[in-house]
Parts: C-alpha cells; sequence; structure tokens
C-alpha cells in the first residue's frame, strides 16, 4: 500500500511539473534553479517509469518538457517499450515545427544516433512541406540531415549544403536565392528569412514590416504588434496570447474583447465544460509580472482563466486579490489570499478555483489556515470541491508550489488546458489509486495516437 502511494504520488508530482515548468527564468527563481529541478525529475521518472514517462506525452504537458522526454527517449533506446516510437512521433507532429526540429537537432548535439532516432528524424521530415522547411529554419534541418544521413527530396540538398549561383527550380529556393542580392525579392519569403536579409539589405525597420505583414503568421504579428503598423487577426489567436496582448495595450479595445470571446468559445467547442456555480480567487499581485522572459504570463493566465470559467459556469463570481479592471499593471504590496477566499465560500460555491503562484505574506500562511478549517470543520463532506492552479513552477519544491494540505494544485501552462487541469486535479487529491491514474494515461495516449492515425509509425 505505500509502495503504491509512493508510486501514484511521483507520477502526479512530475505531470504537475511538466504543466508548469518552462525551463526560463521565473519571478522568485532564476533560470538554472527551473532547469537543475526539472532535469532531475526528469532523469527519476525515465529511469523508474519508463511507460509513464512515454505517455506524458499524450496528456497536455508543455512543448518544453515534451521536447525532454522526446530526446530523453531517444538517448535511451535499448530501454524502449513497445508503442514508444508511436507517441514520439506523433508529439513531434503535433509540436511547433520551430520546437520539432530543436528538439531533432538536440539529439544530434547530445551524440544520440541510433536507428530508431534516424527513423523518427526521417518520418518528421516526410510529413512536412520540406521546402517550406529547409528555407524557415535552415540550420536545424541541416543540422539534422547531416547527423541522420537524410535523403533529401528534388533540390532541398543543393539549397542546403552548396552555394551555387545558378538558378533554382523550386520557386521558393530560387526566390531566396535571388533575395541574397535584390530587396525587393525580400519581401516573398518567410518573416523569419525575411528579417535577416531585411538587416543585410539595410531596409529601414518601418518599410518592411509595412511591407512584409502578408508573410507573417498570427503569433509573429502578435509579438510584433508594438513595433509597426501590425494588422493582427483576432479572430486567430488562441485565448492566453490575446489576453497578453490586452494586457499590453492602454485599454481594451471592443475588436480585443469579441476576440476573446471568440478564443473561449472555441475552447469550449473542443474540450466541453458544464459547470455549476463556480468562485475563482484570482492573484493579479506584483509576481504576477512575471519576467522578461514570460512578461504578465501567470497574469495574463489568471484572466483568460476568468473569461473561460465566466462562460463554462452556470453561475460564476470572481474575486481578485486586488481590484482589477482589464489591463491594468499588477498590484505592488502585500498579498493577501485568506480574504478573497472567504468573500466566495460565502457565496456557497459548488466548485472553488484558486490561480495564484502561492507565495502570499498578509499574512504567510492565512489561506491554508482558512483552508484547513474550512474543510475540517465547516464541510467535512466535501460538498464544495476546490482546485488550486499555479501558472509557476517552484525549484525548491520540485513542482508547483502548493497552497495547502488537502488542496490538490495543478500546474496550469494557459486558459488553453484548464479542462485538462480540471480532470487531472482529482489525481492530485491522493484519494485515487495508481490504477485510476494509469487508466487515465492509457485512454489518453489511445486518444492521442487515434487523433493521429495515418501518419508513419516510426518504432
Amino acid at each position: 500500500m505505500f509502495a503504491e502511494r509512493t508510486q501514484r504520488e511521483d507520477i502526479v508530482h512530475f505531470l504537475n511539473s511538466c504543466y508548469a515548468c518552462t525551463g526560463q527564468r521565473e519571478f522568485y527563481e532564476n533560470a538554472r534553479s527551473q532547469r537543475v529541478s526539472i532535469d532531475f525529475l526528469h532523469q527519476y521518472v525515465l529511469g523508474n517509469y519508463r511507460s509513464v514517462y512515454a505517455r506524458a506525452l499524450a496528456v497536455g504537458i508543455n512543448h518544453f518538457n515534451q521536447a525532454q522526454i522526446i530526446v530523453r527517449l531517444l538517448a535511451t533506446g535499448k530501454q524502449a517499450i513497445p508503442g514508444e516510437g508511436a507517441l514520439i512521433a506523433r508529439a513531434l507532429a503535433t509540436m511547433p515545427p520551430q520546437r520539432a526540429w530543436k528538439a531533432l537537432r538536440d539529439v544530434r548535439r547530445l551524440g544520440i544516433n541510433n536507428r530508431r532516432a534516424r527513423a523518427i528524424a526521417r518520418d518528421y521530415l516526410r510529413g512536412r512541406d520540406a521546402v517550406f522547411d529547409c528555407v524557415k529554419y535552415r540550420n536545424k534541418v541541416k543540422a539534422v540531415a547531416c547527423h541522420n544521413h537524410l535523403s533529401l527530396p528534388g533540390e532541398a540538398g543543393p539549397f542546403l549544403f552548396e552555394k551555387r549561383s545558378a538558378p533554382f527550380q523550386t520557386p521558393l529556393f530560387e526566390q531566396v536565392r535571388r533575395a541574397w542580392h535584390s530587396a525587393e525579392a525580400v519581401y516573398e519569403l518567410p518573416f523569419t528569412v525575411a528579417e535577416g536579409l531585411a538587416a543585410k539589405h539595410r531596409i529601414p525597420r518601418d518599410q518592411f514590416l509595412a511591407k512584409i505583414q502578408h508573410r507573417m503568421t498570427q503569433g509573429e504579428r502578435l509579438r510584433l504588434q508594438k513595433a509597426g503598423d501590425v494588422a493582427i487577426d483576432l479572430g486567430r489567436s488562441p485565448l492566453t496570447k490575446l489576453a497578453l496582448y490586452a494586457l499590453s495595450l492602454p485599454e481594451v479595445a471592443e475588436d480585443v474583447s469579441q476576440g476573446m470571446e471568440r478564443a473561449v468559445a472555441a475552447i469550449l467547442r473542443r474540450m466541453p465544460m458544464a459547470l455549476g456555480r463556480v468562485a475563482a480567487i484570482l492573484d493579479n499581485s506584483y509576481s504576477t509580472s512575471g519576467t522578461q522572459e514570460k512578461k504578465r504570463r501567470p497574469l495574463g493566465v489568471a484572466w483568460a482563466v476568468d473569461r473561460v470559467l465566466a462562460v463554462a459556469s452556470c453561475e460564476y463570481r470572481a474575486f481578485w486579490t486586488h481590484p482589477f479592471a482589464g489591463p491594468t499593471p499588477p498590484a505592488r504590496g502585500a498579498t493577501d489570499l485568506a480574504t478573497p477566499i472567504l468573500d466566495a465560500l460565502e457565496t456557497s460555491p459548488e466548485l472553488l478555483v484558486i490561480v495564484t503562484d502561492a507565495v502570499e505574506n498578509d499574512p504567510p500562511g492565512a489561506a491554508a489556515g482558512v483552508l484547513k478549517l474550512w474543510q475540517s470543520r465547516l464541510d467535512p463532506w466535501g460538498k464544495v470541491a476546490i482546485v488550486h492552479l499555479n501558472p509557476v513552477f517552484s525549484a525548491g519544491d520540485y513542482a508547483p508550489r502548493p497552497l495547502c494540505d488537502g488542496v490538490p494544485t495543478v500546474g496550469l501552462r494557459d486558459a488553453e488546458s484548464l479542462p485538462t487541469a480540471l480532470a487531472f486535479a482529482r489525481f492530485a487529491t491522493g484519494t485515487t489509486t495508481r490504477a485510476d491514474l494509469e487508466a487515465f494515461l492509457d485512454q489518453r495516449a489511445a486518444e492521442f495516437l487515434a487523433a493521429g492515425e495515418g501518419a508513419d509509425r516510426a518504432e
């Protein structure tokens, strides 16, 4: 019994960390401590729970940890288990291409060279638009192709490995060749490629952004909306990115609000939720301003969660730790979580959702005291389900920092993962068995692979 409990806790601990940790600096901790902590967890779970480690690719963890798992599984091919290669291939296919190519390039950097790794790289290239990837991710594709001795289609080989002045038959390759000599040809290239060549031709930044907009992806438009007159298709942006964009504005425009509403509707179409009476504690203290790498991300996640819960709930009340009115800077000063928790519980919710990094100082530990008293004295039957969602990884805890014993803490990377986080919370309570957790992983892995049926499977 003790061994099973330890195993279940190890697995939940690891998956929770993979939802929140990105290996980047957080408000209270540097990037090195984050990476040391998450590296230890990866090594521990890979060595002790390999089947769980592979299936973690299917349960909605963030892309940083997906890449870590893929590289480590490929590095230890002799211990591979059945079905592992299919999960790796499917995970690569669903990741943003720049992250997938970086993961495969890391395979080369670490000197991993086995038959399965080569097959995975080969099949990933076959499933991509090789011409486009050779242009946009040239250095990464070149490194992967060289390391794995890949057979490149058409003129991809000469484009990557030869310096030539003769024209290419492939239009995009020819456009790149011409852009080396012609400033006008730059505007027919993908933005990230064109940006470097624009600097080479000394094209003014404002002029370049104005003429390259038709080649930008939606993510590039969101990142550069302050750099120039860049139009944004708000109907195509995910909710959390829209929330972060809105926080950068002086005030929320009507079209941004409508874009957020459409993004919420898209989340609930993909993963429906029908919640009853819900109250949410939303932390907008100064630590939610994040870091240079993740500017205002904790605040953006809290706001986006608020928007999803407002639509998914029959009755909904939001309680911010400080007054919140859209794009306002996080409030400085002490963080009081206990008072809004008390206010929320007075509304008799069926579900209490707390979104915070669990760092409180007004006074320290007050929120935990309130929650313990509520669960032990006022609601021992558990009529109110309480879930703590933490968008920040704590290196010292090797997990998102918990708020209170008895309240499940789940890492949350963005509002799009909210349905998965709420479903996973039941495993963090300690009331389920490892068999329940294994069944959950099996189901998610089967669904993950079924969604990619028809793709090549590399074992």
